[in-house]
């Protein structure tokens, strides 16, 4: 028989770094989950990945086991690396703080396509294009 789903709990970890103080302790401890299990499972599966940030969905059974799924790194995180920027604008679209090539916006969708929904990559670029707009990173045209 399948076990019951309890809960579902979703968070953003710094890769390898997961420990059981907050914010980690204080979102698992309420589901009754072992705390220091997940920090071990979580730091041994991001370790290669070390200084990213990565969203972790995490399921939570009626006998207080889990599994969790890594997704890939939110898009503003990405757009900041690559642009190498500590923040994007507070302004928004209306003040340019970066710009970013066409290449470096595909390298950020092709990572980006399993978790958005899009079919393609150029959809994909489309996405982190207006993300990255919003930002106050510019994309460099091409077509000049």
């Amino acid at each position: 028989m399948a076990k019951e789903i309890t809960r579902r709990i979703k968070l953003q970890i710094e890769a390898g770094k997961a420990t059981p103080a907050p914010p980690v302790g204080t979102a698992l401890g309420p589901a009754g989950i072992n705390i220091q299990e997940f920090c071990t499972k979580f730091n041994d599966a991001t370790r290669e990945k070390m200084g990213t940030i990565i969203p972790c969905e995490i399921t939570v059974y009626d006998d207080r086991s889990f599994d969790f799924v890594l997704k890939t790194p939110p898009a503003g995180f990405l757009i900041k690396q690559a642009a190498k920027i500590k923040k994007g604008s507070s302004k928004g679209a209306n003040e340019t703080v970066a710009t970013l090539s066409k290449d470096q916006l595909r390298e950020i969708a092709e990572t980006k396509l399993p978790d958005l929904n899009a079919y393609d990559v150029d959809a994909a670029m489309n996405i982190i294009a207006g993300t990255a707009k919003n930002m106050g990173v510019k994309i460099e045209d091409d077509e000049k």
